[in-house]
């Protein structure tokens, strides 16, 4: 991991990962850790040849969840922006960092102040891989408040 603190309670973090991931549970993307009880992360995890899991996983006070997708295993480069509003918090990805899907909205109930976010790599199997983060922003919140909020469009 490689994070920043930050008691900043707006704003959106941008970044490219791209990855060669090749065995079983690779994986790299964004995370915000504030201990082994509370924490978030957004990536893609390798399983095969043929598929790997875009997810993220949500843990508040030591209870995780899994919500997970299967996409193409030729994909090896995707786009992640991390939102903050409060202890609010969403994560999005994109393959062309331009336009961006929601994969997850939650909140973190221990993250109402202080913070640690940023990027991370692991391959928990015996294995390495290599992963480059790129064109990493740090932006006003990009993430619209419900507030009014139009509705989606078809």
């Amino acid at each position: 991991m490689l994070q920043i603190k930050t008691s900043e309670k707006f704003f959106s973090f941008i970044v490219k990962t791209e990855f060669e991931s090749k065995v079983r549970f690779d994986q790299c993307g964004i995370v915000m850790y504030l201990d082994s009880e509370n924490w978030l992360k957004g990536s893609i995890e390798y399983e095969n040849e043929k598929f790997q899991h875009l997810g993220s996983v949500v843990t508040n006070n030591g209870y995780s969840d899994w919500a997970t997708t299967r996409i193409d295993a030729k994909i090896k480069s995707i786009w992640y922006r991390f939102s903050r509003r409060l202890d609010d918090f969403c994560i999005e990805c994109s393959e062309d960092g331009i336009n961006f899907n929601q994969m997850r909205i939650c909140h973190i109930y221990k993250a109402n102040d202080e913070i640690q976010f940023g990027l991370y790599a692991c391959s928990p199997e015996d294995s390495s891989f290599k992963a480059t983060f790129t064109n990493m922003e740090i932006t006003e919140c990009k993430w619209p408040s419900h507030n009014g909020q139009a509705p989606d469009e078809e």
